[in-house]
């Protein structure tokens, strides 16, 4: 117990060294209760590190190392600027390789897709050789829904297009999402099946952000979303991404994806949260959402996991357990979409 206690100590430090930008990391009785012990441990050096900037892309680039960092500036959709992305590959890259189009998450406000690239991208480029472009979408408030899900679509398309220059079988580009990411990439899903125009191999939703109801008209639950994001930080976020006052009846069609009444024809689709993550309980219902459709799903809930465990905490036998999880459905994917 006095392990604990000085874990807890250490957490409420980092918050008085960090001023009250840091406040969203006290912890309460209930979630250290709860807490994977391995992620508890761990926590407050996963604080720490949180805070660092991640290395630029130049910095990357002039880093050497087995990957390749490129930076693109490639249209929009009409009417639209041009999107900013990220492709990172092997630099020995085999051709007829399996691509991911990657959303980073950041609450719909916040984050880039060098923010991804070190707690997820890079990981998986080196595990299976493949490449990623990672979109540098616009945020909310300054771009409201749907101009974020436009920038996704038009990389999408834009992978697509070029996917043969690019050594990479087209029949094997997924798409994935964390946290807000994985709203944006769920919600892709639903544009490209509706658009029938870019087959998705598969939809990963990491942590993901499904109903802007959470919180606010939808109660998730006595244990979830007491740690990290909580129920004020999701209806400040889907109401800056929407427009409108989350939870209301006003929410403009398509932009929410539980609220999508036919989810049918959907690339098959793995969903990961943590069992105290704010959206566990959301991520439980799209599953069984999809389910009922006819879409392929798998869900994994973590016991002891909050919000970002995975990236917060990456050290933890918890954490390996939820990449290795979300590896092997991705390696049986890549498997099967090029029979």
């Amino acid at each position: 117990m006095r392990i604990f206690k000085r874990i807890i100590l250490s957490i409420l430090a980092i918050v008085v060294i960090g001023g009250t930008a840091l406040l969203t990391y006290a912890i309460g009785p209930t979630t250290i209760r709860l807490m994977d012990k391995g992620l508890l441990l761990r926590l407050p050096a996963g604080i720490v590190e949180a805070f660092k900037e991640p290395p630029t892309l130049a910095e990357r680039q002039a880093a050497g190392g087995p990957l390749r960092h490129t930076e693109a500036f490639i249209p929009g959709a009409p009417g639209d600027p041009p999107v900013r992305i990220v492709i990172v590959e092997p630099k020995d890259a085999a051709p007829g390789r399996p691509g991911v189009l990657d959303i980073h998450g950041g609450g719909f406000m916040h984050g880039s897709p060098e923010s991804s690239l070190s707690t997820l991208v890079e990981g998986l480029v080196l595990k299976f050789g493949i490449t990623v472009v990672s979109v540098d979408y616009r945020l909310a408030p300054a771009t409201r829904y749907p101009g974020s899900l436009h920038d996704n679509y038009a990389a999408l398309k834009w992978f697509h297009e070029h996917a043969g220059e690019m050594g990479v079988d087209r029949r094997r580009i997924g798409i994935m999402g964390f946290s807000a990411g994985g709203a944006h990439a769920a919600a892709l899903g639903i544009h490209a099946r509706d658009r029938d125009e870019l087959p998705i191999l598969f939809q990963a939703l990491l942590s993901p952000a499904l109903d802007d109801r959470t919180g606010s008209t939808i109660d998730p639950g006595p244990s979830r979303g007491l740690f990290l994001w909580k129920r004020e930080d999701n209806r400040k976020a889907w109401t800056a991404f929407l427009g409108v006052e989350a939870g209301s009846d006003e929410v403009p069609k398509g932009a929410v994806p539980m609220r999508v009444a036919d989810l049918s024809r959907l690339p098959p689709t793995y969903i990961a949260v943590g069992s105290l993550d704010l959206f566990a309980t959301e991520s439980e219902g799209f599953a069984r959402k999809l389910a009922a459709a006819g879409v392929p799903v798998e869900l994994q809930v973590f016991t002891g996991g909050f919000h970002a465990f995975e990236a917060l905490v990456p050290s933890a036998p918890l954490s390996r357990q939820a990449r290795q999880a979300l590896e092997e459905y991705m390696a049986r994917m890549f498997v099967a979409g090029g029979v």
